[in-house]
């Protein structure tokens, strides 16, 4: 059934946003959504050097063009990451500093928003599918019966993906409460 895809693509989506969310760990997917100016493309940080951690509490970004330096800088200045970048010269190292009560707390509103957000995109492809079932048993290829079981099925479906978004929300929620 392509619903179920698409579902499912929506929960990897949703689950992509909640990786980018940092839990007090430095995490290059914090940077995922970060692109940079390379020669006119928007291109992400992570197709452009080598990402790594060389502690828990910071990131080191080593371009492999190191006129990207500046660029990189300033994308990373212009993100929402709120986080300043170190530049010198050869690498650019991000300092994570410890979460307070209050930025946790901001965290976990994000997160809701991005289950919520996920749940909304469920509900629409239920949606788009219980409009394509009445319009098959309006043209005749689809009895009343059929399309009340694929209702159902359906349902039942969307119903499984909200409580997995549920679920990770709660569990993304935990990990960020943790001090």
């Amino acid at each position: 059934m392509e619903f179920n895809e698409k579902m499912k693509k929506t929960i990897d989506v949703v689950a992509g946003d909640f990786a980018s969310v940092r839990a007090g760990r430095a995490n290059a997917a914090v940077l995922d959504k970060i692109t940079v100016d390379y020669y006119g493309t928007p291109t992400p940080i992570n197709q452009v050097g080598t990402i790594s951690s060389p502690d828990p509490r910071s990131l080191m970004i080593q371009p492999w063009d190191k006129s990207l330096l500046k660029e990189i800088e300033k994308a990373i200045q212009t993100s929402d990451l709120g986080i300043n970048p170190q530049n010198d010269g050869q690498v650019i190292r991000l300092l994570f500093p410890q979460l307070t009560e209050e930025r946790r707390k901001e965290l976990t509103k994000q997160v809701r928003k991005y289950a919520e957000g996920g749940k909304v995109a469920v509900r629409n492809i239920r949606r788009d599918a219980m409009d394509k079932l009445k319009a098959a048993e309006k043209k005749g290829e689809l009895t009343e019966d059929d399309r009340k079981d694929c209702e159902k099925e359906l349902q039942d479906l969307t119903d499984k993906f909200c409580k997995e978004l549920d679920e990770m929300c709660a569990k993304k929620e935990k990990e960020l409460m943790a001090v």
